[in-house]
């Protein structure tokens, strides 16, 4: 389990950022992913930590040099999609490539009036908070022989959805929180604002097939060897007097707010 690490760091510096009004600024109307990274690149530079940034597909967004860390960020348009989020890289974890990684979501106005604005709100957590596996290795995968002559290829690009913590927990719009393996202790500048808990499924899937006649795809789940395994985690906030408590959703409505996303898609 960690515990020198540098989110501490890197959260009090975006939380400063934002008090300060320190804006998102995008570089052309075409820039509708990289605006609000470019705005956690700059924080970064802020606290004098050095990191080296990924290209446009890789993962982690940022690598830590002198820690085992590494910050994977999600702008989210407000209002919007916000309980869940794309991935077509890598399924959210807490430990990939020997490094420990902190997932950085923050919203910003759908429809801005200008090429400036504000982080409305921000959350980072851990990757365990999202998923707790840290053997599954992504992967994509094809084949040839597909179509009427055998030479067309179908890939296997899988695109994973994953719940967000606006969609996990109630009580971080509109502030900036911090999740943190229970574990992991803080410092006087932060003050406690939720114990949350995270339950393992009774079974996991581990394979999938698809019907190309009947356009069907069936899971194949086996039982979970730690089926009801608790996880729990830490909310946090910079000491501001704003102590509105942070609580895990009901998981079904979870669920159905998933689903009415996929459905818009």
């Amino acid at each position: 389990m960690i515990f020198d690490t540098t989110v501490l760091t890197v959260f009090k510096c975006c939380v400063d950022a934002i008090h300060d009004d320190k804006l998102i600024r995008r570089e052309s109307r075409q820039d509708k992913e990289f605006h609000f990274q470019n705005w956690i690149r700059d924080r970064l530079d802020e606290t004098s930590l050095n990191y080296e940034m990924g290209g446009r597909n890789s993962y982690p967004d940022f690598r830590m040099v002198h820690s085992s860390e590494g910050y994977e960020v999600k702008g989210l348009a407000y209002p919007g999609r916000e309980a869940n989020y794309d991935s077509n890289s890598q399924v959210p974890s807490g430990f990939y490539n020997g490094r420990a990684i902190f997932y950085i979501f923050g919203r910003y106005p759908a429809i801005p009036d200008g090429d400036t604005y504000p982080v409305l709100d921000l959350v980072i957590c851990h990757g365990d908070f999202l998923n707790a596996d840290h053997e599954y290795v992504h992967k994509n995968r094809s084949f040839r022989g597909f179509g009427s002559y055998g030479d067309i290829m179908i890939r296997d690009r899988k695109m994973y959805v994953a719940p967000t913590p606006f969609g996990i927990v109630s009580g971080v719009a509109h502030t900036q929180t911090l999740i943190l393996p229970e574990s992991v202790p803080t410092t006087n500048d932060y003050q406690e604002v939720g114990l949350l808990l995270r339950r393992e499924v009774d079974r996991l899937t581990v394979s999938y097939t698809f019907d190309l006649q009947h356009n069907t795809l069936r899971p194949e789940t086996v039982p979970n060897p730690q089926a009801g395994r608790e996880h729990f985690f830490r909310a946090w906030r910079v000491n501001d007097g704003l102590s509105e408590p942070v609580i895990v959703r009901n998981s079904v409505a979870i669920s159905t707010e998933n689903n009415e996303d996929d459905a818009e898609e």
